[in-house]
């Protein structure tokens, strides 16, 4: 099995994209539901969260509220980086185990949504393939308006804080623009699915694990032998 990564911009459309390799039966690893379940109200997470900004960043049902706790950080650079060492471990931690699982359970490979995959630089090493998923700079800023209810410059405040998207596709594998039509950016997703299955690294991988399993199987058992044997 092999990751591929899934990145872009803030609004381009990566959960599009993400829903459509799940449609076509593809595993996904959703950083954004991850982070959700890590901060699920009585998690560690969220007890240090609270501890640390008080009760300001809850809702009334007791879950944290994403949009004040981005209001809060975003200006503070010290409140952003406590912010990151409480929760980028706990998800990054939680997701590889989601791909181990995804491993065992036969995946040839599994897509992994990750925004900040290359401001942090984290979770590189992990990807054999990177997707970055792109639309035009007015469409990328009037969704992001849209969808959080930003001024506009908020929303070019929040845009301007990440990795260019230009920078982002020179370091891919795959680029998917998502300024056209829904079917537009299925067609594009759906090429990459078809380049991915006809991919022989799953089998390399594959066969590489199996060698060091019996490798590391063939050694315990010479070792348990010699004991054995030393013990008569």
């Amino acid at each position: 099995m092999f990751i591929v990564g899934l990145t872009g911009g803030l609004a381009t459309g990566k959960s599009t994209v993400l829903a459509i390799f799940r449609e076509n039966g593809i595993a996904v690893i959703d950083a954004d539901e991850v982070a959700r379940k890590v901060l699920e109200p009585g998690t560690t997470a969220w007890k240090e969260l609270r501890s640390f900004f008080g009760d300001e960043v809850l809702g009334s049902d007791g879950k944290v509220n994403r949009l004040r706790l981005g209001e809060i950080v975003f200006d503070d650079i010290e409140k952003r980086r406590k912010l990151n060492a409480i929760t980028h471990p706990r998800i990054q931690s939680a997701m590889m185990k989601m791909a181990v699982s995804y491993f065992f359970s036969g995946h040839r490979y599994i897509v992994m949504e990750v925004p900040l995959l290359f401001e942090t630089g984290k979770m590189l090493t992990f990807m054999h393939k990177i997707i970055t998923v792109v639309c035009e700079d007015y469409q990328q800023l009037e969704r992001l308006c849209k969808r959080n209810d930003f001024s506009e410059i908020v929303a070019k405040k929040r845009i301007n804080c990440q990795m260019p998207l230009e920078d982002k596709v020179a370091k891919s594998h795959f680029v998917i623009d998502n300024s056209g039509d829904f079917s537009a950016t299925r067609q594009q997703t759906e090429s990459i699915i078809r380049t991915l299955r006809r991919s022989k690294f799953t089998w390399y991988f594959r066969a590489i694990f199996f060698i060091t399993f019996l490798a590391v199987a063939f050694g315990v058992a010479h070792v348990f032998s010699n004991y054995i044997y030393n013990s008569v």
